[in-house]
């Protein structure tokens, strides 16, 4: 056998691999991505929450700027909901969800918690996380009170809805509480599927993103990368193109909202990369 012919196809082989796997992150691989429903592009403010604390008025100007249609919150930064639609209305952005917490929604808070996102123009009322579920049972009470907030909500104008982390993919059992709870859940309760906490918990998107089709309102669309965990959208390990597919012709996705994590340098300057990454795309 000739090694120094083996050595050369191997080593053709493995380029062509790297190759085909480079052009799939590509730009020009991501905008090849059918895109039949245009979906506005949010902010969590999570991604710059201490910028907001020093500045909310001049984060939020600086958002609107930068071409972000709306923003999420995660806290209100001492501001009552008047003060904030103002502070909203005068950079040119909407509310596109709040991520609340679950004495928001009990019978002593619930009510509250309506008028203030009312104010807001906020039709998304998002749980952020629930105290720890050990048992199938645990999540099946939670999607019955979901059921029934979300029907206090609902003639209000309102949706409730539930964001995973990573817990809501560790099987009990052998069933996911992810599954468990939305296939309790009334197909009012919303979803906010975070891509990059999924990711990290080992769950992939393009088989999540299509099992309750037209039920995700709102996508954190989060970069993963366990080479790189600073890597960008497109620089990363995520499957996009598909990602994008999913959500615009199948779950239902009716915002965007981009949320980044890391503070490898100033946010404000992370959340405007992507969001140009975002345009170079084809989504704004």
């Amino acid at each position: 056998m000739n090694t120094q012919l083996t050595t050369r196809r191997s080593f053709l082989k493995r380029s062509a691999t790297v190759a085909a796997a480079a052009a799939a992150f590509s730009p020009s691989a991501l905008l090849a991505a059918d895109a039949k429903k245009k979906i506005p592009i949010g902010l969590q403010l999570y991604s710059v929450r201490k910028d907001c604390e020093k500045d909310l008025p001049g984060v939020l100007n600086k958002v609107g700027k930068i071409g972000y249609k709306a923003v999420e919150f995660a806290g209100y930064y001492g501001r009552d909901a008047k003060t904030l639609r103002k502070l909203l209305d005068d950079s040119g952005l909407k509310c596109c969800g709040s991520h609340i917490h679950m004495p928001d929604i009990t019978p002593a808070q619930l009510e509250k918690t309506v008028e203030f996102n009312k104010t807001l123009g906020n039709p998304n009322l998002i749980v952020a996380s629930m105290p720890a579920k050990k048992t199938k049972e645990d999540w099946e009470k939670a999607a019955d009170m979901f059921n029934e907030v979300s029907d206090k909500v609902k003639p209000q104008g309102m949706r409730l809805g539930y964001h995973n982390h990573g817990v809501e993919f560790t099987p009990i059992n052998g069933e996911m509480p992810w599954d468990i709870f939305f296939n309790r859940a009334s197909k009012d309760v919303r979803i906010q599927y975070d891509i990059g906490n999924a990711a990290i918990a080992g769950a992939d998107a393009r088989v999540y993103l299509k099992k309750f089709p037209g039920r995700v309102v709102s996508t954190h669309m989060k970069p993963f990368s366990k080479s790189n965990p600073n890597a960008l959208i497109g620089k990363d390990e995520l499957p996009w193109p598909k990602i994008f597919d999913l959500c615009e012709n199948v779950s239902g996705v009716e915002w965007y909202i981009i949320e980044y994590e890391r503070e490898n340098e100033p946010p404000l300057v992370s959340v405007e990369k992507l969001h140009k990454i975002f345009c170079e795309l084809g989504k704004c």
